[in-house]
């Protein structure tokens, strides 16, 4: 095959990835992931004033959701929604995404690991759409001391479940400095901002990037005590994760401003999937 062509078949096939479609499903995925946030950010703060009658994660924000007037077409949206989110890191794995270095190893591979991510999620809110059983499959806490058991049981449990944890934190804390330092502004089409919106979004970005990373941070460290310990009860799901910094020194004080960065975060991710170039 003549090289030029092929060469040509292969920016046709990543303009084409760069196009109306997978703008349209990168958008709709950002404004899905908002969603989820800022319901999970609305339970956690019904938790820190006392009423402990949801769960703080996923399952919880998508039963949440279906208590509301059209509550399947709107499970149904966000469902879509998130398979939109995993088509679009599915072409920045394939193609590259924004950027100098968008093309890289490590921008695609984290594109990979990201679209995995998006797939169960999609998955997981597509499931409980379609199912009679509004359970959505249990909590995140049962999940994780589930998955944490099975993990243990390996040859090399302990070591693999310990990287796991490590990993997690590391992730938490790559999350909270990068929201910190702004680094979201290289995505964004600052030139559409003004002054005040672009304020208003660094407020969402820096606090809510810095609450879901030091969330992240703190599930890593329970997993890490799962592994030190040999005890699967140490690993905790979104929902205990949460409810966890209710029982610090700080009391559910704590919990409220981790729980309004979450919303923030939400919000956020409303902002991406308004001005974030794809």
């Amino acid at each position: 095959m003549d090289t030029s062509a092929l060469a040509q078949g292969r920016f046709r096939a990543r303009r084409a990835a760069r196009g109306s479609v997978t703008e349209g499903a990168a958008r709709a995925g950002l404004a899905a992931r908002g969603v989820i946030y800022l319901l999970v950010g609305a339970l956690a703060l019904q938790i820190a004033f006392g009423d402990t009658g949801e769960q703080a994660d996923r399952g919880g924000a998508l039963a949440e959701l279906a208590q509301q007037p059209f509550g399947a077409v709107l499970l149904w949206a966000l469902g879509i929604g998130l398979v939109g989110m995993a088509l679009w890191r599915l072409s920045e794995a394939l193609f590259g995404s924004v950027g100098q270095d968008g093309r890289s190893a490590r921008k695609r591979l984290l594109a990979t690991v990201r679209f995995a991510f998006y797939v169960f999620v999609a998955y997981s809110v597509l499931s409980f759409a379609t199912s009679r059983d509004q359970s959505g499959g249990g909590s995140s806490d049962r999940q994780s001391r589930d998955a944490t058991a099975r993990a243990l049981e390996l040859p090399g449990g302990q070591w693999l479940v310990g990287a796991a944890g490590i990993a997690i934190v590391a992730a938490g804390g790559w999350i909270g400095v990068r929201a910190v330092l702004r680094k979201y502004h290289d995505k964004l089409r600052l030139g559409q901002l003004s002054h005040r919106t672009r304020q208003l979004v660094d407020v969402t970005g820096v606090v809510g990037g810095a609450a879901r990373g030091l969330v992240f941070a703190v599930a890593g460290v329970f997993a890490v005590r799962a592994a030190v310990d040999y005890e699967p009860d140490r690993a905790k799901g979104l929902d205990d994760t949460l409810r966890s910094f209710a029982d610090t020194p700080l009391g559910p004080w704590l919990l409220v401003c981790v729980a309004a960065g979450l919303v923030l975060f939400g919000v956020f991710s409303f902002a991406m999937a308004r001005w974030r170039r794809v």
